[in-house]
């Protein structure tokens, strides 16, 4: 079965604001089994926009990523983010297929 993840680009305007959403968001993470794979850190945009932050989480499959996503505790922690930045969500199924 392969892995779901979320990717997300966020704008943080508020770093002071933003800390209660990742403590917010902690609960949910772990039940649904996500890790982070990236977490703000170096990046370079050779084409395309950006945001100033990217963050990928892991999942043990693509329906444990989407139940995180919309699971009360989630969305709980949503309004914790909303008025300290703004953002571009996905969340994606992995591939596991040929590799070249």
């Amino acid at each position: 079965m392969t892995k779901g993840y979320w990717i997300a680009r966020v704008d943080v305007h508020d770093p002071e604001g933003y800390k209660a959403y990742i403590a917010a968001n902690a609960a949910a993470l772990k039940k649904y089994g996500g890790r982070f794979i990236v977490r703000g850190g170096r990046f370079d945009n050779p084409e395309g926009g950006h945001r100033k932050r990217n963050v990928v989480v892991e999942f043990p499959n693509y329906q444990a990523a989407y139940d995180c996503w919309y699971s009360p505790e989630y969305q709980a922690a949503i309004p914790h983010r909303t008025p300290f930045s703004e953002g571009d969500f996905l969340i994606v199924e992995g591939y596991d297929g040929p590799q070249p």
